[in-house]
């Protein structure tokens, strides 16, 4: 089977994006530190773009959860791979992923980082999929809403491939 990977969202749209929305977290958390925790591996790329652009003091940790596998859809197992390196307690957070898909994988994880008693608990997503939503999850901060494709790039992979792609593709398989 072949995989194409097209267009959806082009490397300038990206980075115009992630520069507003930037803009808004620094505006937010205007006077204070804020603590980003990244979810790996996908999160990554995001994260090291965003907080590039990020005007307040920013201090950040992984994690690392999964639910995909090799796959393209979510296994509804989530599985925590690596865990913080330090405490969130009492700490303004920002998670940065690279989708809000079925929401399974961040509701859980909310719920527990909810535990570790932080000040302040957000979310930030390049993508949110609301179409394929099992989970309610709402995202504080949102690059891009797009339909029910599997995408890849800017961090996000099929079967670890395609994560460095500059832009947001969507994969077509072809026999």
């Amino acid at each position: 089977m072949e995989v194409n990977v097209k267009v959806l969202i082009s490397e300038e749209e990206v980075k115009q994006k992630i520069c507003e929305m930037a803009k808004q977290i620094s505006a937010d958390y205007a006077g204070k530190e804020l603590h980003v925790v990244c979810i790996l591996k996908g999160g990554v790329f995001f994260m090291c773009e965003l907080v590039k652009h990020i005007t307040v003091p920013v201090t950040h940790d992984f994690m690392s959860v999964s639910s995909y596998g090799d796959g393209t859809v979510s296994s509804g197992r989530i599985k925590m791979l690596k865990d913080l390196d330090e405490s969130i307690e009492g700490k303004d957070v920002l998670i940065v992923e690279d989708i809000l898909d079925t929401g399974r994988t961040l509701h859980h994880l909310m719920e527990l980082l909810r535990t570790r008693k932080p000040k302040s608990l957000r979310l930030c997503t390049l993508l949110d999929k609301p179409d394929r939503r099992v989970v309610e999850v709402a995202s504080d901060y949102t690059g891009f809403t797009i339909p029910d494709l599997f995408v890849v790039g800017y961090g996000l992979d099929y079967a670890q491939n395609y994560r460095n792609l500059p832009y947001i593709g969507v994969v077509e398989m072809e026999d």
